[in-house]
Formats: structure tokens, C-alpha cells, sequence
């Protein structure tokens, strides 16, 4: 039982890690080239958030895993801000690639 306990934990820390990767990509574009400082700032604070979020779950879960869930959170969630927040195109190409990320995070939750 403590070994699912601490692989769901692992999950979270995985989970607060992706997210975090959205929000360090959001204010990387907003850091126009790291010419603002406090859009710039807030990148090197939350990518520190991410990497140790990360480094809790690599703690648990496979590397490969952590990477490839850390990096499909980040893409897609990426996109959907693009798409949302930013009018990005949002064609039945781009959507269902979207998907397919999403799907792949999801099955690597389940055989974990």
C-alpha cells in the first residue's frame, strides 16, 4: 500500500510539474526575448518550480516517464493556451495532435 501511496504522490509532483511547464512557457513568450524583467524573473522562478516538481517525482517513477508525461503536459497545455489565449490556429490537424499527447500522457499513467 505505501508503494501506491508514493507512486500517486509521484503523480502529483508529476502533474504540478507539467503544469508549471505551461506557465513558464506562457511567461517566456510575455518576457519578449527576456527584455522585461519581471515576466523574466517569474520564467526562472517557475521553471525552478517545475524542475523540482520534477525531481519529486523522478524519485518514484521512471525517467523516461517523467520526462515524456513532463514534456506531452507542456506541449499540449502550450497549445491549448496558444489556441485559447492567444488565437492561434485551432484546425482538426492541431486539434487531434492535441489528442494524441494527451492520450499518450494518459496511457503512461495507466501502465505506471
Amino acid at each position: 500500500m505505501a508503494a501506491t501511496g508514493a507512486a500517486s504522490g509521484a503523480w502529483l509532483w508529476l502533474a504540478g510539474a507539467g503544469l508549471s511547464e505551461v506557465v513558464w512557457v506562457v511567461l517566456l513568450k510575455q518576457s519578449d526575448g527576456f527584455s522585461r524583467i519581471w515576466p523574466s524573473a517569474a520564467v526562472v522562478l517557475v521553471l525552478g518550480i517545475s524542475f523540482f516538481c520534477m525531481s519529486q517525482a523522478l524519485r518514484s517513477l521512471p525517467m523516461g516517464t517523467v520526462y515524456a508525461v513532463w514534456t506531452g503536459i507542456g506541449a499540449a497545455g502550450g497549445m491549448v493556451w496558444g489556441i485559447v489565449m492567444e488565437g492561434e490556429p485551432a484546425d482538426l490537424l492541431r486539434l487531434s495532435c492535441i489528442m494524441l499527447i494527451l492520450a499518450g500522457v494518459a496511457g503512461l499513467r495507466l501502465a505506471g
